[in-house]
């Protein structure tokens, strides 16, 4: 999953409740990226810090609604990208490092 978020602090902060709270198994923090958006009817550029979120599919909803409520935007990007291919003994450790699911 790709989140971006507005400094290195909340990246952090948001990153370490998602691990902590077994949401991810891992979180890449990547410092001095630049947004180029459409807001509120005007282009902006922002620099942000972009987080690379390791979990499953069956977490999405839950790690959007943590990550919602710990971001500063009014509409944070919260989006999931499947993994089309991993080696089994990663795609192990991210189940084993993530809540079980309460379906």
């Amino acid at each position: 999953m790709l989140v971006t978020a507005a400094s290195k602090q909340e990246a952090a902060r948001i990153g370490r409740a998602l691990v902590k709270a077994e949401l991810a198994a891992c979180v890449n923090v990547l410092p001095g990226i630049r947004s180029i958006f459409r807001w509120e009817g005007k282009v902006s550029e922002e620099r942000e810090v972009l987080l690379i979120v390791k979990s499953r599919s069956d977490l999405f909803g839950r790690l959007a609604a943590e990550v919602k409520r710990l971001h500063s935007y009014q509409v944070p990007e919260v989006i999931a990208c499947p993994i089309a291919h991993g080696t089994a003994d990663y795609l192990a450790w991210i189940q084993k490092s993530t809540r079980k699911s309460l379906k």
